[in-house]
């Protein structure tokens, strides 16, 4: 099911911001599409740690993390700002025979009921947040998980150099403390489709 009710009459959105960028670029030539779910995502999966569950993918872009996860049993939720990136999506996840709910959304204003979720999947999400906002992001997940439902993050980290979403271990500790506890924070390097190495920390952490 696709929800695209947020954009309508807005159009001229698609000349702009992130919208745009999958309304005038193919996936495979973005440098986060890997083509691929994400590492840390299948080892959560496979190592028995994230049993299936009501999950919901931020930011979902091109569709491989929440089509695998739906591929393995469970019932996905998958949001993101472009229509477009929804539409492929969809294409992927009627490609591979799975269901999934598809919602065109901001992440700002989750469209979605109180402890609606389980698990959410965030790669490349919350470090696009702007700085004045991230409270409100953080409050704004917090309010859609059940209580002691994982959160996984990946976001930049402060090794690609200065800037305002380049983050350190201890601005992602503060910037989380009182709504998720941390269980573990990983700092990895990563190859990414352009072929440059970025720099990501990967936190697993749990819904207070």
């Amino acid at each position: 099911m696709v929800d695209a009710s947020w954009g309508n009459g807005m159009s001229s959105r698609h000349e702009r911001g992130w919208d745009s960028v999958y309304h005038q670029y193919s996936p495979d030539v973005l440098p986060w599409e890997l083509g691929r779910p994400r590492r840390v995502l299948v080892e959560l999966v496979e190592s028995g740690q994230l049993a299936p569950c009501r999950a919901l993918d931020l930011c979902c872009g091109a569709g491989t993390n929440p089509v695998y996860l739906a591929e393995k049993g469970f019932e996905v939720t998958a949001l993101d700002i472009s229509d477009r990136a929804v539409e492929i999506t969809k294409e992927k996840a009627d490609g591979a025979v799975v269901d999934m709910n598809l919602v065109v959304g901001d992440f700002l204003n989750l469209p979605f009921r109180s402890q609606e979720f389980e698990f959410a999947f965030d790669f490349g999400c919350f470090h696009h947040v702007g700085v004045q906002d991230r409270r409100s992001f953080v409050s704004g997940l917090h309010r859609v998980l059940k209580p002691r439902s994982l959160y996984l993050l990946v976001c930049f980290s402060y090794r690609n150099g200065p800037s305002w979403h380049h983050f350190t271990k201890r601005q992602i500790i503060d910037l989380f403390d009182g709504f998720f506890e941390i269980e573990r924070i990983k700092h990895i390097s990563s190859v990414e489709r352009d072929r440059a190495m970025r720099y990501f920390y990967e936190v697993l952490m749990r819904r207070k």
